[in-house]
């Protein structure tokens, strides 16, 4: 437990000093004034048309959800390919192994079901 208290600590002076910045800028930053002109989008220097927001598919954000999961993946499979080798000399090789294969297949799973519920489609 005494080598967790420096994690403990970064984590509460990180949370401290993230209130603190927040709480610095809304008591010291600028003050937004509402005005008609200030609130409708910018077409070029053109008077705006239309919405002032526009509606963004669901299908851009499941692709972008889809490729950070899939990323992050990549990320954790690289370091574990680099340190496999220091595993196996420590007599650990095949529990790292197994432990590397779950963590596939549950995202190999994913992919499956990914495909097959059509997740990708555009049509």
């Amino acid at each position: 437990m005494s080598q967790l208290i420096p994690v403990f600590a970064l984590a509460g002076f990180v949370i401290f000093f993230g209130i603190l910045l927040v709480l610095v800028a809304a008591l010291f930053g600028p003050k937004p004034k509402a005005s008609k002109m200030k609130s409708m989008s910018y077409e070029c220097g053109l008077v705006g048309e239309g919405q002032e927001t526009t509606k963004v598919p669901v299908k851009f954000y499941l692709t972008a959800i889809l490729f950070i999961l899939f990323d992050i993946e990549i990320i954790f499979m690289y370091p574990w390919a680099i340190a496999y080798s220091d595993f196996i000399e420590a007599g650990q090789g095949l529990y790292i192994f197994g432990a590397m294969a779950v963590f596939l297949a549950i995202f190999i799973f994913g992919l499956f079901w990914e495909i097959r519920s059509r997740a990708l489609e555009w049509e």
